[in-house]
């Protein structure tokens, strides 16, 4: 759990400061949003990356968190907003697995 969290902190960081000093939006809070989806994303990945997780439940919690963020989202600016998050989301929850899928062990966790 320390690990995930790890990986959604340092996602979350890097990611508003690459949006923030490239990209340069007029919202600041947005760019945190959006942030902390890819940081979410990782740290999700991460953390259900492991046996003890069957492949349903991956993706139904994967699901759920998705869910989360449209609804924070959607709470917090409008839903226009709120779906580029799930993009983001999803684009990092794909690239995870499909970078774990090239070990011999198919996990990033060793």
């Amino acid at each position: 759990m320390k690990k995930a969290m790890l990986y959604f902190m340092l996602g979350t960081v890097l990611s508003f400061l690459i949006n923030y000093f490239f990209y340069s939006s007029e919202n600041i809070g947005l760019d945190i949003y959006y942030a902390f989806a890819f940081g979410f994303a990782w740290g999700i990945a991460y953390y259900l990356d492991t046996p003890d997780f069957t492949l349903p439940q991956k993706l139904g919690l994967s699901f759920v968190a998705m869910g989360i963020l449209v609804l924070a989202g959607t709470l917090i600016f409008n839903l226009e907003l709120a779906i580029p998050s799930v993009l983001k989301f999803s684009t990092v929850f794909v690239a995870y697995y499909l970078i774990a899928s090239f070990r011999a062990n198919k996990t990033l966790r060793n």
